[in-house]
């Protein structure tokens, strides 16, 4: 089913998408300002050109840092980076993957790529400081994630 719906996806837009993201993330690296938008654009062409096995995890899920000057830092960059995006781009893109999704639910063979187009909803509106992922990696780290936090939820014996 994964590759059929990423090939139907592709042909009937995902390449057009997916090359937009792209196009948008070469504006942003021209700037030094707009770097952390160019890997947000360019995890969102991935996204957008073939979303179906894949899902949407945030780094530090990924890279389970605490909280440091460091991590602290770059979060709080990515929060102002998300902000502008939100209320530029990102509310345009996230109402209009939301207009897709609902018109390709009506039709029962649309459903999955409904789905998805709600997926990229959520990605679009907020993307600095995520990552796509296969689904089975993302299973995995939340998983990992739920273990550490039952163990340490625990009281020790």
């Amino acid at each position: 089913m994964r590759f059929a719906g990423n090939v139907i996806w592709f042909v009937f837009g995902g390449a057009v998408l997916a090359l937009i993201w792209l196009l948008g993330a070469a504006v942003f690296a021209i700037s030094i300002i707009g770097l952390p938008l160019t890997r947000a654009a360019i995890e969102m062409a991935k996204m957008s050109a073939f979303p179906f096995g894949k899902d949407v995890v945030h780094v530090r899920e990924l890279d389970r840092k605490g909280v440091t000057a460091t991590t602290a830092t770059t979060g709080t960059i990515g929060f102002i980076f998300n902000v502008l995006w939100a209320c530029t781009f990102g509310i345009v893109l996230f109402f209009s993957y939301i207009i897709a999704g609902i018109i390709n639910c009506i039709t029962i063979i649309g459903i999955p790529f409904g789905i998805q187009s709600f997926k990229l909803a959520g990605i679009s509106f907020w993307p600095v400081g995520r990552r796509v992922v296969s689904i089975e990696l993302a299973k995995a780290v939340r998983e990992e994630n739920a273990r550490m936090q039952l163990q340490t939820m625990r009281p020790s014996a």
